[in-house]
Parts: C-alpha cells; sequence; structure tokens
C-alpha cells in the first residue's frame, strides 16, 4: 500500500514498513531516546533508507551524466539548430523505498531533462501540454517576450514552439510558470539548461546535482529532501570519482517552501563559477548557500581517497534524504 507521511512524523515517530520504515532507519535516533533529536549511534550507515526504489523508472545515477543536446541540424547561415520535443504528463513518482508523489514531469521525469548546448546555437523546443493542468516552460536566459513562458499559457492538449538563441552561457534553469507557480514547481516542472561558452571549458569528470524537495501531504513543508529526486540515492550509490580528477558539478536549486539551501563536502574545498557566467572563479569553499533559482559550477580535485559525505548543511534536510557519499578511488 503506498503511504503518505508529514515532516512531523518522519522526525519523532515511526512511518511504517512500507514508508520509510520508521525514523531510526531515516535519521538514525533510538527509538528509546527521551530526545529524539540525538542521534543513537554517531553512524551514517543508519542515516538512510532501506531498500530501493525502481531504478528502471529513473536512476539518479544515470541522470548525473545524462546531457540532452537535442537534434542537431545546420542553419542556412551555419549556426548550429538545436531542437527538443518536451512534454508535460502527469506521473507518480518513486522519491524514496516504498514512497510515491503525484508528479507533473517534463518527459515523466523529475527534473525534466538536462538541455545543453553552445552560445549563440539556435534553439527550438516544441512544447506539448499532454497533463491535466495549464502549463509553460520558462527558461533563464536571453529570449524573446513571446518566448518567456509566463503570458503564453498552454492549455491541456495543446501546443506550443519557443525559439531563441542560446546565451549567455553559463549554467540556467527551466521550469513551469503557470500560477500557482510554488505549486506548478513543487510537482516536478524543473529542470537543468546548460549553455556552453564557445570557447570549451577544460575536461571535467561533470555531472548534475538539481536540489529539490517534496511535500507528501501537501501541507506546505517538505517531507522529503534530496538531489536528483530520490532520497538517500548517493548514499545508497556512492558517486564514484578518481583522486586528483577535476570534477565540475552543475549545481542547481529548485528546492520550493525552504528559503535557503546548501551543500557542503566534506574533506575538501571547490571553486564557485557563480551562475557559471564568468571564466573565473569567485569563492573558494566546502559550503555555499543558494536560494531557490540559485545555480553555480563548482570545480574541484579530491586530493585524499576513501569516502567522502556531502550533504545539505541544513541538518534536518540532511536527515530528511539530502545526503550521500563521494567514493574517491585512487
Amino acid at each position: 500500500m503506498k503511504k503518505k507521511f508529514s515532516r512531523r512524523r518522519m522526525i519523532g515517530g515511526a512511518v511504517g514498513a512500507a514508508g520509510l520504515a520508521g525514523s531510526r532507519a531515516l535519521v538514525g535516533v533510538s527509538s528509546s531516546s527521551p530526545d529524539r533529536s540525538i542521534p543513537a549511534a554517531h553512524d551514517a550507515t543508519v542515516m538512510s533508507t532501506p531498500g530501493e526504489v525502481d531504478l528502471s523508472e529513473f536512476d539518479p545515477s544515470k541522470f548525473l551524466y545524462e546531457f540532452d543536446y537535442g537534434k542537431i541540424t545546420q542553419l542556412p547561415d551555419g549556426r548550429t539548430l538545436r531542437e527538443w520535443e518536451i512534454m508535460a504528463i502527469d506521473k507518480e513518482i518513486e522519491i524514496a523505498p516504498g514512497v510515491y508523489f503525484p508528479a507533473w514531469t517534463y518527459n515523466g521525469q523529475v527534473p525534466g531533462p538536462t538541455l545543453r548546448c553552445t552560445e549563440g546555437d539556435r534553439l527550438r523546443i516544441h512544447f506539448a501540454n499532454g497533463g491535466s493542468h495549464p502549463h509553460t516552460i520558462h527558461f533563464h536566459g536571453f529570449h524573446p517576450a513571446k518566448m518567456d513562458g509566463v503570458l503564453e499559457v498552454i492549455k491541456p492538449g495543446d501546443e506550443y514552439l519557443y525559439e531563441f538563441d542560446a546565451e549567455p552561457f553559463g549554467l540556467h534553469l527551466y521550469h513551469c510558470h503557470s500560477v500557482p507557480l510554488k505549486r506548478h514547481i513543487h510537482k516536478g516542472l524543473y529542470g537543468a539548461f546548460i549553455v556552453d561558452p564557445p570557447k570549451k571549458r577544460r575536461p571535467a569528470r561533470e555531472m548534475v546535482l538539481v536540489m529539490n524537495g517534496f511535500d507528501t501531504n501537501f501541507d506546505g513543508e517538505n517531507e522529503v529532501y534530496g538531489v536528483n529526486s530520490v532520497a538517500f540515492h548517493y548514499h545508497r550509490h556512492p558517486i564514484e570519482v578518481k583522486l586528483q580528477e577535476l570534477v565540475r558539478i552543475y549545481l542547481v536549486n529548485i528546492l520550493e517552501f525552504d528559503l535557503v539551501n546548501s551543500l557542503h563536502i566534506h574533506g575538501h574545498f571547490f571553486d564557485v563559477y557563480r551562475t557559471g557566467t564568468k571564466p573565473t572563479p569567485t569563492e573558494f569553499t566546502d559550503t555555499i548557500m543558494m536560494c531557490q533559482g540559485e545555480r553555480h559550477l563548482l570545480e574541484l580535485k579530491f586530493r585524499h581517497p576513501g569516502k567522502f559525505m556531502f550533504h545539505a548543511h541544513q541538518s534536518e534536510f540532511a536527515e530528511l534524504g539530502w545526503m550521500g557519499f563521494f567514493q574517491v578511488k585512487a
């Protein structure tokens, strides 16, 4: 039986075997402890969920490295034309083992496909609304007013063609802009939008982390947090990287209902390229705070082998799913 649950129940009591198998499995607290906020043991292995989601439907480990470059042809002026087909679809998704969420999706997944192009490319996005509510696509970046995805609301069964040039280079975002905006974003209509500079960045192991959350009982608070939608996925499946390999993280925050989200990486610091629109870093740190809609490129080289945790530095977010590991191999 599929269950919904509240943040309060997750932190303070058992959720049930069909949910997250109790808060002990989720946050590592002893059911006999008088203070449920105090961990029973300093053991990261209990800060997770038992079981596994159906990875045939959506695998966050694969999503990390999936970049959709579109259908590529050439315009008469010699420029590259990229085309995508995107459909809004109502779909139930699994966000933790046995925990399901009635999402609104782009192409049946949350986050939507990571669209990638190069500055100066001509972009055409064929959008069809196969959902049950009016939707749009709003792209961050430069574009004409009729391509803004705000006033041109697409009703169920209708279609729209977005066409504009890719600029400026950087890490951007696309999401639905129908009202109520917070509901359309929270339900899952968003994705990363990467515009590469004409002069390519230096080679690196690149990955996309979209920080998000889910209000499973629709009380205006999130009960589940994560990156790329599935709670604790990168705890169960650590991200493998090589020692001294340049790692580039495309980090997007699209969390609704909470004002600030964050990322902290243990044992290492990283360069921050704010919005990815400048070729030089703006900060060198191990923790970054982001409001909704902010996105940054992070670059680092792991100096030591082993298992290094990464998570939100809001403890509650980490305990409710936003935590994982990098497995650094020599």
